[in-house]
Parts: C-alpha cells; sequence; structure tokens
C-alpha cells in the first residue's frame, strides 16, 4: 500500500523560530512534516495518493506547548479539596476529558509537573497508546517536598504521600522515592524548592526550604538515569541554589536577585514564569469574589519579576509558556494562551518571539528538542490551521473558533464531537456551610428579627 500525503497550501507559515511568516505550503506524511516552501508539492513522489487541505487567507503554525499543567487535579478550590476530595480511578477518566479540552485549544503537546496518584504517567500511556485523543505529553510523579515545604502549610503530613506531594526528609528517603518513580516510568524529577513559610506574615512570600547538597543530591540521582529535574521556586534563594545544583528547569522563578539571575544566565536553565494564575486571580478574582488585598499580592509578583526575567531573557535563557491550568482559576482548555498574552504585555515580547516560547522552545519540557514545535522537514506533524493574525494580535489564540484544523501527529484531530463542560460528582467538590460565620451581629446588621 503506497504511502499517503497531505499538502496543506496557500496559508502563511509561522515556523516557530521567531522568524517573520512567510507564504509557501506544508507536505506531510504521516507523523512527519516532509517539506516546507512553495515547491512543497514537488517532494511528493508521483502517483502518490494526496490530501489537500487549503489554508488560504490564514495562519499555518506548529501546535502550541504548555509546560506547566496539571491534568489530574480537576481544578480544587483549594488544596482541602484536591488533598481529601480526589479518587485515584475517577480522577484518571476525568483527565481524559480534561486532556482533549487541552488538546482543542490549540495545546497539541504539555508538561505535566505534578500528579495526583500516578494519573498523569497512565494518562500519557494511554494517549500514546491509542486509547484516547489527547496531546502529547510528559509527566512527573509525586513532587518531592518536605513538611516545612510546599503551598499546604499544616496540610501536609510529616511523612508519606498526600495529594500530590511525596514527602521526604534524608537522603535515603529522596534516592529511594527518586528512584521508585523512575521506575513507575516519570519523565521528570520535581522538587518543591520553596514553600510558604510556617507561620505565614512573619516573612514576605515563600522561603528555600532544601539545602544546596540536598539538591545536587536529587540532580545526581535522576541524571544517573537521563531523568532530568524541575523545580517549582519562588523565591530568590531556592532559584540560585536550583540552577547551581544542575536543575534542568525551573518553574516560576519569581523574585530573583542578582545572585539567583546570574546563576540562571550562567547556567542557561529554561524558565517557565507561570503567570496566567497570578493575573487570572489579580484581574478576574472578583469575579469568583477573592480578596482584593490578595489580588494586589498576586498581580505584584508579576510586576516584581518581570525585569529580572527579562534579562535572563535577553541574556539567552530560554523562556517557556506555562500556564498551571488544573485548578480552578486555571481550567483545563480556557486560559493556556493567557501566557503568551503576558509575555508580550508584561515582559516586552514581540508576539513573534512569545510564539517561540510556545513552540520551539516548549520542546525542552517535553524532551523533544529538534523534532517537535517548528514548521520543518522532518518535525513532528503538530500543525495548527489558524484564521487570524497571532504575529501581530496573540491573544486572538484564545479565541478556539479561529482554529480551522487541528492537526497532532499528522492527523486532524476531531473537534466537533461535544466534551462535557463540567460535572457532579459525589464527594468530589468541597461543599461549604457557609461562607461566613453566622454571628448576632450579621444577623442584626441585616435587620432580621433574632
Amino acid at each position: 500500500m503506497s504511502e499517503s500525503y497531505t499538502l496543506i497550501q496557500n496559508g502563511l507559515i509561522i515556523d516557530g523560530t521567531g522568524s517573520d511568516p512567510f507564504l509557501g505550503d506544508v507536505l506531510l506524511s504521516g507523523q512527519r512534516i516532509v517539506d516546507v516552501g512553495i515547491e512543497a508539492s514537488a517532494s511528493c513522489p508521483e502517483g502518490a495518493v494526496v490530501n489537500h487541505i487549503d489554508a488560504s487567507g490564514c495562519r499555518v503554525l506548529p501546535g502550541m506547548i504548555d509546560s506547566h499543567c496539571h491534568i489530574s487535579f480537576d481544578h480544587p478550590n483549594s488544596n482541602d479539596e484536591l488533598f481529601f476530595h480526589r479518587r485515584e480511578g475517577l480522577a484518571a477518566l476525568v483527565a481524559g476529558v480534561n486532556a482533549q479540552k487541552v488538546l482543542r485549544a490549540g495545546f497539541t503537546s504539555f508538561f505535566d509537573a505534578d500528579s495526583v496518584f500516578d494519573v498523569a504517567i497512565d494518562l500519557r500511556d494511554a494517549i500514546e497508546g491509542g486509547v484516547l485523543q489527547g496531546p502529547r505529553m510528559t509527566s512527573g510523579g509525586n513532587v518531592l517536598i518536605n513538611c516545612v515545604g510546599g503551598t499546604a502549610a499544616r496540610l501536609l503530613p510529616d511523612e508519606g504521600t498526600r495529594g500530590y506531594a511525596r514527602i521526604v526528609h534524608t537522603p535515603d528517603q529522596i534516592i529511594s522515592e527518586i528512584h521508585k518513580q523512575i521506575k513507575a516510568g516519570v519523565d521528570w524529577i520535581k522538587v518543591h524548592v520553596s514553600g510558604l513559610p510556617i507561620r505565614p506574615g512573619k516573612h514576605k512570600g515563600e522561603i528555600c526550604t532544601w539545602t544546596l547538597d540536598e539538591l545536587k543530591l536529587v540532580c545526581d540521582t535522576a541524571h544517573q538515569f537521563g531523568i532530568p529535574v524541575v523545580g517549582h521556586c519562588r523565591d530568590s534563594t531556592s532559584t540560585r541554589d536550583a540552577a547551581a545544583a544542575g536543575f534542568d528547569m525551573i518553574l516560576h522563578a519569581t523574585y530573583m536577585d542578582d545572585e539567583a539571575l546570574t546563576a540562571v544566565v550562567d547556567h542557561k536553565v529554561p524558565l517557565v514564569p507561570t503567570f496566567t494564575f497570578q493575573a487570572n486571580l489579580a484581574d478576574f478574582g472578583a469575579a469568583i469574589g477573592s480578596d482584593e488585598s490578595l489580588r494586589e499580592v498576586f498581580r505584584a509578583e508579576i510586576t516584581d519579576s518581570v525585569n529580572t526575567l527579562r534579562a535572563a531573557f535577553d541574556a539567552g535563557v530560554p523562556l517557556l509558556t506555562g500556564s498551571e491550568s488544573g485548578f480552578s482559576l486555571t481550567p483545563c482548555g480556557d486560559w493556556h494562551y493567557r501566557e503568551l498574552q503576558i509575555f508580550v504585555e508584561d515582559l516586552g515580547m514581540s508576539p513573534l518571539q512569545a510564539i517561540n516560547s510556545a513552540t520551539e522552545q516548549g520542546a525542552r519540557a517535553l524532551r523533544m528538542e529538534g523534532e517537535l514545535g517548528c514548521i520543518k522537514p522532518n518535525y513532528l506533524a503538530d500543525i495548527l490551521i489558524f484564521d487570524g493574525e497571532p504575529e501581530t494580535h496573540v491573544a486572538q489564540l484564545g479565541d478556539a473558533d479561529r482554529f480551522r484544523h487541528i492537526i497532532k501527529d499528522g492527523q486532524l484531530v476531531d473537534t466537533s464531537t461535544p466534551l462535557p463542560k463540567q460535572w457532579h460528582l459525589p464527594g468530589w467538590r468541597v461543599s461549604e456551610y457557609s461562607e461566613k460565620i453566622l454571628t448576632k451581629e450579621l444577623v442584626q446588621s441585616m435587620g432580621l428579627n433574632l
């Protein structure tokens, strides 16, 4: 049986490298791009079966990559809900639907940083095995954390596992857990390098909760097996030490001082700022009842960090786009594009530079540099045919109706079969008696009789 080809014609190509768009065709065969350019059709063998896609008036760009997701969480409103109201089998089923929402948003790949149970690992294997349609993905397991780290304070136990977190304290525990996760099939080892202090308010923001020697041990152990290491770092010390220890990617990297910036630049550690969560809370928190002071804190994390992140970018440090989709503030399928918009509006990137961060640079999170994230010969055929001008208006990428076709591995993605928008599962969401405490004073202030 002869090999079939697909020829995407007459589109304006945004190749993902940051270069200016150009008019041309794209020839696909199997999972790969065969040729790109005005004469691409000449690479098709004589007599071959060719499917034609007319992209006139559209942009042809690589499938985008979200380099920071939490596909197994299903939009919790709190750590309480995430830690105590998730069941493994149900989490896997729900994650399969949410993964399809990510794909239909034009993000044909994503990195799942950490997971409840082993849901993300199993989902990755199910997608790769053809059980269900979804983006290509890489996955971490449970994040390595000590009980004074993280953002969950006293919800974390002194030892064991809770939610997405595996508590480790000693070198032996660190090595043993890394070995177990590699055996389970993780693509990355994640460490919660910084976390909220035990007494919030006594220290501004997060603090580093690991020693440099402990971080080096993580890297030495994981790298022995060819597994990269990623860190959650939201203060200067954690970012500096993660870079010095040999981390392969850093999430957030906010509040860097000069020492942290120098370490990141010296080691050229890719950074994933992940500002979408903060921006959504700051800009739209009023719609969901968030406290105004909290909204100001989250906006400040962006404004206080953009200069050092921009300096890192100007010094050649790769910046990747990640949305932290999976929480109630960042539901899967809705906000993945917004990190590109933030890169343009707050970091001062051009739209084409932001697209590069979401495509060619994002391939680093998938561990597929040189074969994913660009419209080039021999690259994987993850392609978007988009009715818009994202090279000048990058926020248009958030309009799903503009995607004329989404292609993953050379195959058209089904975007017509409806997916459920929400679900009601017993015990899945935290229910509250009330939002306020019913004091007599409150009743009297409302003019009600006691």
